[in-house]
């Protein structure tokens, strides 16, 4: 019985020392307002990274819609400024012309009576001018009258005046007077070079001086594109150099416009800025009147790129884990302004040289 009692208490003592010690738990940070201080001896310090904050030299890009407009110089409605009726065309939709292509022929009353006009001061300057020349021969052969001469030269002068006037009036109707014909029609002419893009002329039709026009012509070889900054993207608009501009119907196609006119207005009904871009446009693929994706670049800023597990939300609120000091990170706020590739972009509230847990941030939002 005696070593049955003996080998009973020796088991009890074995288990008792093998069962194993309750320690407390090793704290492994602590809060202190917006600070917190990891101990670097801790599990938690191993699980954080820290990176140092550089910055690149990236466009900020903002997208807008765009609209494809004329150039208001490059583009002309052809409306006869005097009243007739059409005799004559020559123009076709699509053809290509130049600064005094001729476009219709029409027969104009006013024309005509400029004609009347200019043919018969022409008739009253040879007159004028013959009975100058023979008073002035008389005079020099001692048989003429100084009044007389003094009177013919200024009856010359007063029919040079008019003569010199009719020849304008026939100018104005785009004639060279020097070649004119009684009774030959007016011709319309093209203003600039370009193509006809519009083309309502009929032969027979009568046109008024106050009338519509009655054919189009433009050079579409540039455009400008309207697109449209809104206003809360106002503090970037001054630092807008260039764009690019696509078409949903041609994909993978770049057309670089070059901004050279911000509106100083804001449009009330969009709340936005027009920025005015002119276009290349030699392959006519931009048509006046399309809609157009614009992408917006401005100059290179210097810009600060962090991992998106360094950025931690909490309450609508967007902030880093800054280091102040080995083992102790501060709560920063930041605002963002998007995602660029794997990093996002950091508009505000860290500078270039700040150190910030750039892996683990997380652990840290259970800190007390």
């Amino acid at each position: 019985m005696k070593h049955i009692q003996a080998l009973f208490y020796g088991t009890l003592l074995l288990a008792s020392c093998t069962q194993p010690t309750s320690r407390a738990p090793v704290k492994s940070c602590e809060l202190h307002g917006d600070t917190v201080i990891v101990y670097p001896q801790s599990g938690l310090a191993k699980k954080i990274h820290v990176d140092t904050i550089t910055t690149q030299l990236l466009r900020q890009q903002m997208p807008a819609v765009g609209l494809v407009k004329l150039i208001p110089n490059k583009f002309a409605e052809i409306a006869p400024t005097f009243s007739g009726r059409i005799i004559s065309a020559y123009l076709k939709l699509g053809m290509n012309v130049t600064p005094g292509t001729p476009l219709f022929a029409m027969s104009s009353p006013d024309f005509i009576t400029a004609q009347k006009a200019f043919f018969q001061a022409k008739e009253q300057l040879l007159l004028a001018e013959k009975k100058l020349a023979r008073q002035r021969n008389l005079v020099a052969n001692g048989v003429g009258i100084q009044r007389e001469l003094e009177e013919a030269q200024m009856n010359y002068d007063v029919e040079k005046k008019e003569y010199e006037s009719a020849r304008l009036s026939i100018r104005l109707f785009k004639a060279n007077p020097d070649e004119l014909i009684l009774g030959q029609p007016l011709i319309i002419y093209s203003p600039i070079a370009g193509e006809v893009v519009e083309n309502k002329v009929v032969v027979g039709q009568l046109v008024k001086n106050d009338g519509a026009s009655v054919a189009a012509v433009a050079e579409l070889s540039k455009v400008w594109v309207a697109g449209h900054v809104k206003e809360k993207d106002m503090g970037a608009i001054r630092q807008l150099s260039q764009s690019q501009i696509t078409i949903a119907a041609l994909p993978g196609k770049i057309i670089r416009g070059t901004i050279f006119h911000i509106n100083e207005l804001i449009e009330e009904s969009s709340r936005s800025v027009e920025v005015l871009m002119e276009c290349e446009n030699s392959d006519h693929v931009l048509k006046p009147g399309m809609y157009v994706n614009v992408n917006f670049e401005n100059t290179p800023q210097p810009t600060i790129l962090i991992a998106p597990k360094a950025l931690l939300q909490q309450s609508n609120t967007s902030f880093v884990f800054r280091q102040i000091a080995a083992g102790k990170y501060v709560r920063q706020q930041v605002a963002t302004n998007g995602v660029l590739g794997n990093k996002v972009v950091v508009k505000s509230g860290l500078s270039k040289n700040d150190t910030i847990i750039s892996d683990g941030a997380y652990y840290l939002l259970d800190a007390r």
